[in-house]
């Protein structure tokens, strides 16, 4: 009894394999009754023996324990040394995190910072704002310095209407000028001819949209050159002259005007000088014959029509130029021209006193050589066949220097003060730009075919 209160044993309390089964089936009632007289008896006599068996069961036990895997719940304890050590290797694990991010943040930052800003930008525009930027540079101090001296020019001219026989004033065309001069209560103002060319009526526009009349007091053909007076009352400022032959190719120069009309008034320009002493073929009259070579700037600031007569200043806001014309050829682009002001300055002058150019005459009519077949060339001038160039003398007028100096009908000019003249623009020239009113001139001509040299004093009139 005392057997079953002991609870469940544990597998090393379980009975011995030595020890007779008392359950077993090979046992009879007799011999259960007789062994535990038997077992006493073993163990009384033989003490030893039993103490062997219980040693080796307990070390069999022992290895099995040892034999079998270690189960959850017989945790294995913890080692201090290890323990001792994880704090540091965190910590410097922590350290060296850090250390790797603030690398690859520096590194990477204007990508991110970029990324960030697109996608910021991109979802929410409540994440921009507007800025207002003053931007001031040489050109825009430049242009806000001279911008009140160019004006807009309207040519007005009187028109009948064919059916009602009644006249009025229409704009015939629009141009640019610029004021050069102020005294007292008259301003000045220089443009093209072709701009005031037949006009009735001139009205003249400021940079703010102010409008008043213009008087014409001059103008040349030659040169593409007139001068306006108006009343000073609405202007506030001339433009300095520069000069014009200290140029150099490659200089900034800047356009300003009013092409294809008011609509674009005080357009600006900007480009540089392409060339100097440019000399382009004019033909006034329009009858298919040069009449004139002018001298003129080459720029490609763009120059349009209505252009013609504004400024073109270099970068200290002086006026080097007065814009003329453009070359409208399909096959041409970039190429604006101008009158430097060199040139310009003395017509000025001359147009502001006295309403016309003072020019040096002979008082003659010419035709070009190369107008008139060879055969009249040998039979009627008679002149040598190597001769092919020069300009012949159709009339001579009365009371002129040509007269006073014996120069005569069908005599060839070839050569005046040293210079071969080959037609007559290269006559205008020498005579318009290199002799004053009252120089004297030498002049060589053909005459029956002898070669004969002239001297004259060229007068003020308004032919050759």
């Amino acid at each position: 009894m005392d057997e079953y209160k002991q609870g469940p044993r544990r597998e090393d309390d379980k009975p011995n394999s030595d020890v007779p089964n008392m359950e077993g089936p090979n046992h009879s009632e007799d011999e259960i009754r007789q062994e535990p007289n038997r077992i006493e008896e073993g163990i009384g006599n033989d003490s030893d023996h039993v103490d062997a068996v219980n040693h080796e069961n307990r070390t069999n036990v022992e290895l099995e324990k040892q034999a079998e895997p270690m189960r959850y719940s017989e945790r294995p304890k913890k080692d201090t040394k290890r323990r001792g050590g994880f704090l540091p290797a965190l910590l410097g694990a922590i350290i060296g995190g850090v250390v790797v991010w603030l690398l690859m943040n520096a590194t990477l930052g204007n990508e991110s910072n970029s990324s960030v800003l697109e996608k910021t930008t991109g979802e929410s525009n409540l994440t921009t704002e507007r800025v207002s930027l003053d931007v001031n540079t040489d050109v825009t101090e430049i242009v806000s310095k001279v911008a009140d001296t160019v004006v807009g020019i309207t040519n007005m001219q009187t028109v009948r209407d064919f059916w009602s026989s009644t006249e009025t004033t229409q704009e015939r065309g629009t141009g640019s000028g610029v004021i050069y001069k102020k005294t007292g209560d008259k301003a000045y103002i220089v443009t093209n001819h072709h701009v005031v060319e037949n006009a009735q009526e001139l009205e003249i526009t400021f940079d703010d949209g102010t409008k008043v009349d213009g008087k014409l007091i001059g103008s040349d053909v030659w040169t593409d050159l007139a001068v306006v007076e108006i009343d000073a009352e609405h202007v506030k400022t001339a433009i300095e002259f520069g000069d014009s032959d200290t140029l150099k190719r490659g200089e900034t120069v800047i356009a300003i005007g009013n092409p294809l009309g008011l609509g674009f008034a005080g357009s600006v320009t900007m480009g540089i000088v392409s060339g100097k002493d440019r000399s382009i073929p004019i033909d006034l009259d329009q009858n298919g014959t040069v009449d004139w070579q002018a001298d003129v700037l080459q720029t490609d600031a763009a120059i349009n029509p209505g252009n013609s007569g504004g400024a073109l200043i270099n970068v200290a806001g002086q006026l080097i130029g007065i814009n003329s014309m453009k070359i409208t050829q399909e096959t041409v682009e970039g190429i604006g021209l101008a009158i430097p002001i060199n040139i310009a300055i003395p017509i000025i002058q001359d147009l502001e006193m006295t309403g016309t150019v003072n020019r040096p005459t002979m008082g003659v009519s010419l035709l070009d050589l190369r107008d008139v077949p060879y055969q009249q060339q040998q039979e009627v001038l008679k002149l040598p066949k190597d001769v092919t160039a020069g300009v012949i003398v159709t009339e001579v007028f009365r009371n002129t220097p040509a007269e006073a100096a014996g120069v005569e009908r069908y005599d060839v000019i070839v050569e005046m003060d040293g210079e071969k003249i080959e037609d007559m623009v290269n006559l205008r020239k020498h005579l318009y730009n290199k002799k004053e009113v009252g120089d004297q001139m030498s002049m060589k001509v053909y005459r029956e075919g002898k070669l004969i040299e002239i001297e004259m004093e060229l007068k003020d009139g308004n032919t050759f």
